[in-house]
């Protein structure tokens, strides 16, 4: 396949994704969001591979990027950033729980849990899905494909439903920035284009 080609038809298959993309559920994440920061909530987020780079991508704009001019905080913890105690969980007990342990050292009910996972099948995040469930926790998942085994499990599934695990890390990434944007704008209502450091078009817009 010639290169233009390539291109064309991979923008073309994210144009479809981007044409049904689900504003509902889009829209239930960011008010969940926004409750746990009213809350003073704990959001716990995590992923392997690209989506564990979401996720850490993710914590860094809603960490900084929403409230760095607040004094209210908000307080996300990326649960795939600890190197050391990823390394020690998957060397001394199992990869499979390397995010279920370190949510037993912190989690409390009422906290949210977000989980990462192109397939929705990724062992260690449906472990630690499952505990958020059983301890009275917001649960949100952002999966792909068919949404797998994540889906089902969480309160809130945004699901981009293509067998294409790039495609699926590309939208994934545009509903975090869609977030931190949409969540910035919440925070800010007396903003308007342009006064903001970040150039979002808030005011009555959300």
């Amino acid at each position: 396949m010639k290169l233009d080609d390539f291109a064309a038809n991979y923008l073309s298959g994210l144009k479809t994704l981007l044409d049904g993309f689900d504003i509902e559920n889009f829209r239930r994440i960011v008010e969940k969001i926004l409750d746990a920061y009213e809350a003073n909530r704990r959001i716990f987020v995590m992923g392997n591979g690209g989506s564990g780079a979401t996720a850490s991508h993710f914590a860094c704009d809603i960490n900084k990027g929403c409230c760095m001019d607040l004094d209210k905080k908000f307080k996300v913890i990326c649960l795939n950033d600890s190197l050391p105690t990823l390394l020690a969980l998957a060397n001394d007990v199992s990869y499979d729980v390397v995010f279920v342990e370190q949510l037993k050292n912190f989690f409390v009910p009422g906290d949210m849990v977000i989980g990462i996972s192109g397939s929705g099948n990724s062992p260690n995040v449906l472990r630690a899905v499952e505990y958020a469930c059983s301890h009275q926790g917001v649960t949100i998942g952002l999966t792909g494909f068919s949404g797998g085994k994540l889906a089902p499990m969480v309160d809130i599934s945004w699901t981009a439903p293509v067998m294409d695990m790039q495609k699926v890390e590309d939208m994934h990434m545009i509903v975090v920035h869609m977030i931190m944007q949409a969540v910035h704008c919440r925070l800010h209502p007396a903003l308007k284009t342009g006064s903001s450091l970040l150039d979002l078009p808030c005011g009555d817009a959300l």
